[in-house]
């Protein structure tokens, strides 16, 4: 029997290119995708995961596991220390989508900007890199870069022109006193066609994460 893994997301909004990741890695590689948006409304409104968004997180994550795939992968860096909740309570590993990313930015540069478009993210995302520097032994500082609303101009109008339009002169910014930069949003993928002129490293976590999956799974044999 194939491998197989299950995204559980809180949005739509990065689900065809997470498909196309996967069919470019792990193109042998079962994918379910378990999506409901009106997780993200909710973590939006209330600044974090709320108790209800809690236990619908729990249900999908079983859900998934009731599906007999080798790994889940929680989509969504607004709802990560809440899938750290929910691990010790699987038996199906489960991978935060911007894991890899965290800890290649670690390995990148000592000072490390991150850009969210969303303000529920920044905590998750912040606490999630410093944990990362903590285990390897590593002083860093982060730069926190916070575009408000720039996700939800993606999400809900689908304007992908302006969404670039308000994050681009943040990245700009964060590039001139920082060794990396941090994309928290997997949505901010659009964004990397405009980014090649930057002068230092600018990570997004889709495929970071995919590739990650290809070990995880290459390792699980």
């Amino acid at each position: 029997m194939g491998k197989s893994i299950a995204f559980v997301e809180t949005s739509g909004v990065s689900s065809d290119e997470l498909k196309a990741l996967c069919r470019e890695i792990i193109p042998d590689v079962k994918v379910y995708q378990l999506i409901d948006d009106s997780l993200i409304q909710e973590v939006n409104a209330n600044c974090g995961p709320t108790p209800f968004v809690r236990r619908r997180m729990m249900e999908y994550y079983r859900n998934a596991q009731e599906l007999g795939v080798d790994l889940i992968i929680n989509q969504c860096s607004s709802v990560g220390e809440a899938a750290d909740a929910i691990m010790p309570f699987l038996d199906t590993p489960v991978l935060k989508i911007d894991q890899a990313m965290a800890e290649r930015a670690v390995e990148l540069g000592r000072k490390i900007a991150v850009i969210a478009t969303v303000e529920s993210t920044t905590g998750p995302s912040v606490r999630l890199i410093e944990n990362v520097a903590a285990k390897m032994g590593k002083e860093i500082e982060v730069d926190l870069h916070l575009v408000e609303g720039a996700m939800m101009v993606l999400i809900e109008q689908g304007d992908a022109e302006k969404h670039n339009r308000m994050v681009l002169g943040e990245v700009q910014k964060a590039a001139k006193d920082n060794d990396v930069v941090v994309l928290a949003q997997g949505s901010m993928t659009v964004l990397l066609p405009l980014l090649k002129d930057i002068p230092v490293p600018v990570l997004s976590s889709p495929r970071l994460c995919v590739e990650r999956v290809k070990e995880l799974l290459e390792a699980q044999g």
